[in-house]
């Protein structure tokens, strides 16, 4: 059925529900106009210029939480993506929403405890209370499809259980359709970058992220894959279905929260954030391919706390070989080579100069290019202004494609490098690259 009200027939409830939740992102004050039109009036009432700008962009960051967290779904899921690239944004727009998207991490208003209770009868049985010496009603988190609540198991294990929103799969589909036909509106937002792109990335994953079976197989995999490691700890599952999965609970604070740290402390997490996205791949087959800091823990015995593996890339032989065959040929500085594997590979034709390609890909090898890299807000802004840029590098950005199978690669490695900037992390990324991804180590 359409999610499109002028096309769903007059009186269906699916149809009032989604003209409801379209109606409802529609009303996100992201737009100049809306906010010129708002600021005048103010304006004419005395209040000054950086007054009302001030306020306008408090009040559009609120609504953006308010809309995006009421809604859940897709619309919640493109905002808690969206966080991750706050970074890039100049600060004259990102100030007033970096508070609001880093809630949407790991925070959102809860569902009902009798919804709660219902999906719970219908997975696990009338008797689901049978299995808990104790369930929280209150969520403890709750993110874009479902919510976790604390309980204990009934061995006495404490236990998180994460249940899926009823109606996520239609909300996840609707939200995103309508999302992208408003990708202009959130242009101030994404400092002008196309959203669409991102957009079709979250609906060709839906299916996959709705079936916590696959997730839970994904988890217990990395789970005992990493079960004897003192830097890291991912809890087992421990039972579920396809809307509910029971698994081990991580104590421990946000990522997030790593900004607060000592400096020394700061770095150590942020490198442990780092080295868990390339051992994945290492040791277990697995990418993490969703590395917002809301699916990372601090632990109080310091380790790293990983959660959420409903999006994950699939790789039993590890990170590509031709990945590090390039970026270890890119320190060394042959333009030629670099272009010859980068054609190889399919991110490029045959007809691009290889100075000009190798000019626009080197601040991107500058971490590996160090012994320690300092990474940071103005640096990640940076990349991200130059690579936007049509006229950099005679137009590099139209030439450079991005082959299927790097899809997930892509998007975890410039997640990973945006938190790194976010949290001003001061670390060895080129040991990580060393020690983790293959190839790297022969050519740098």
């Amino acid at each position: 059925m359409s999610d499109d009200p002028v096309k769903a027939r007059p009186g269906d409830p699916m149809a009032r529900s989604s003209f409801r939740r379209n109606a409802r992102l529609a009303s996100l004050p992201l737009g100049a106009a809306g906010r010129a039109t708002l600021g005048l009036g103010r304006r004419l009432g005395g209040a000054s210029a950086e007054q009302v700008s001030a306020q306008l962009q408090q009040r559009a960051a609120e609504q953006l939480f308010k809309v995006l967290g009421d809604l859940k779904g897709g619309a919640m899921k493109f905002g808690q993506a969206m966080s991750l690239f706050e970074s890039v944004l100049p600060d004259d727009i990102a100030a007033p929403y970096r508070e609001q998207l880093t809630r949407l991490q790991a925070d959102a208003p809860p569902m009902p405890t009798s919804r709660v209770h219902a999906v719970l009868r219908r997975e696990l049985g009338v008797d689901w209370r049978d299995q808990f010496l104790d369930f929280d009603p209150e969520p403890a988190a709750a993110a874009s499809i479902g919510q976790v609540h604390r309980a204990t198991w009934a061995d006495g294990r404490q236990v998180a259980v994460k249940v899926q929103y009823p109606g996520a799969d239609e909300a996840l589909r609707s939200d995103l359709r309508q999302i992208a036909r408003l990708s202009k509106v959130f242009a101030p937002l994404a400092a002008g970058m196309d959203v669409r792109p991102l957009v079709d990335e979250l609906v060709s994953r839906i299916s996959e992220e709705l079936d916590y079976t696959i997730e839970a197989a994904a988890q217990q995999r990395a789970a005992e894959g990493f079960a004897d490691s003192d830097e890291f700890v991912v809890p087992h599952v421990l039972a579920g279905t396809s809307k509910v999965m029971v698994s081990e609970w991580i104590d421990g604070r946000a990522l997030s929260t790593a900004s607060e740290l000592s400096a020394d402390e700061r770095n150590r997490i942020g490198l442990s954030y780092v080295r868990f996205l390339f051992a994945g791949p290492s040791r277990v087959g697995l990418l993490h391919a969703d590395p917002h800091p809301g699916n990372f823990r601090i632990t109080p015995d310091g380790r790293l706390g990983v959660v959420d593996f409903g999006l994950v890339a699939r790789l039993p032989d590890g990170l590509p070989r031709a990945m590090g065959t390039i970026l270890g040929i890119a320190r060394s500085g042959d333009a030629q080579q670099v272009k010859d594997e980068l054609f190889r590979e399919g991110f490029v034709t045959a007809d691009v100069d290889p100075k000009d390609l190798f000019d626009y890909l080197a601040p991107f090898v500058e971490p590996a290019a160090v012994p320690v890299f300092q990474f940071n807000r103005e640096w990640m802004r940076e990349q991200f202004i130059r690579v936007r840029d049509p006229g950099a590098s005679n137009g590099m950005a139209f030439k450079i494609n991005l082959p299927p199978d790097y899809l997930l690669i892509h998007r975890v490695w410039l997640g990973g490098l945006a938190v790194l900037s976010q949290l001003n992390v001061r670390a060895a990324f080129v040991d990580v690259l060393e020690e983790f991804l293959p190839g790297y180590a022969e050519h740098a």
